[in-house]
């Protein structure tokens, strides 16, 4: 069960095509409690995968973390991309569609997610984005806080600029641990004092992930490792602030196979349960490789 403010519960794991044929094969009690896609991977895809898609949505909840709305940007929203969104969503019943509160390029794609200048008129202009983005989609946008490694014309803190974005768009957050942690390394922020300025009712799920180590002061967000120490305590902590959220393992890079990501997985289960007052041994966690 779900309650009104997640549309999700539990663990979950970001699905690859790879994995279709693997998770009929998983037991029960081992398979994710919900799955993301990227649904730009998706959209227009017909043939068997999209055979298989439509059966693995019918089975298991899924939501939707995009790639390329960029908010921030300067060109004008893709209004074709929306509707070609909206009607995937609705075929497929999508639980939940976030993005990134970055841009991605202006007139063509990067393949890179830019950072928007920490301002009152930045905030103004994505949230009126935003807001022009539910209304098509009918639907609520869950944005993202994103890594970045810099803050070209930053006039607000990240966490200011993340609320006011929020606030202005009345629209919903998704929680990257990963990235906080990554971003206080970063920028020489405590990572605690920002989550503790989240709105925490925004929330609908997290992320979390590895990042690469490229030196003492600079992390790079990679999704190519373990996720290590440090974002494990820092997700137990949100889950103290804000409730137990429902949690996604995300892997982008140096994938390894299937069971081994189940298990990893299964960490987020044990911090769930842990969290929850459920009498469970200490997780289990791996110490990231240094790239």
């Amino acid at each position: 069960m779900t309650s009104s403010r997640f549309p999700v519960s539990g663990a979950g794991l970001g699905l690859r095509r790879s994995f279709l044929a693997e998770l009929d094969r998983v037991p029960a009690a081992t398979l994710p409690d919900f799955l993301e896609i990227a649904p730009e991977n998706w959209l227009g895809m017909g043939g068997q995968y999209a055979r298989d898609l439509r059966r693995l949505t019918e089975r298991h909840p899924v939501v939707c973390h995009g790639l390329s709305l960029s908010i921030g940007g300067p060109a004008p929203l893709d209004i074709d991309f929306l509707q070609r969104l909206r009607d995937f969503l609705d075929q497929h019943q999508i639980r939940a569609y976030s993005e990134h509160l970055s841009y991605t390029g202006d007139s063509g794609h990067l393949y890179d997610l830019l950072p928007i200048p920490m301002t009152e008129a930045a905030a103004d202009y994505v949230a009126a984005r935003v807001r022009q983005v539910q209304d098509l989609l009918g639907r609520r946008l869950i944005l993202e806080n994103v890594s970045t490694y810099a803050a070209p014309g930053a006039e607000m803190s990240e966490a200011d600029f993340i609320k006011a974005v929020l606030e202005r768009a009345d629209c919903d957050l998704l929680l990257d641990v990963n990235n906080i942690y990554v971003n206080s390394i970063n920028h020489g922020y405590d990572a605690e004092a920002f989550l503790a300025a989240m709105p925490g009712e925004r929330i609908r799920y997290a992320h979390i992930a590895g990042h690469c180590v490229e030196a003492e002061d600079l992390r790079i967000d990679t999704h190519g490792d373990d996720v290590c120490t440090p974002v494990w305590d820092l997700l137990q902590s949100a889950y103290r602030r804000f409730g137990v959220l429902p949690t996604l393992l995300e892997r982008d890079f140096n994938i390894p196979p299937l069971p081994e990501l189940l298990s990893e997985m299964d960490i987020i289960r044990q911090h769930q349960a842990l969290a929850a007052g459920k009498h469970v041994a200490a997780p289990t966690r791996a110490e990231p490789r240094h790239g």
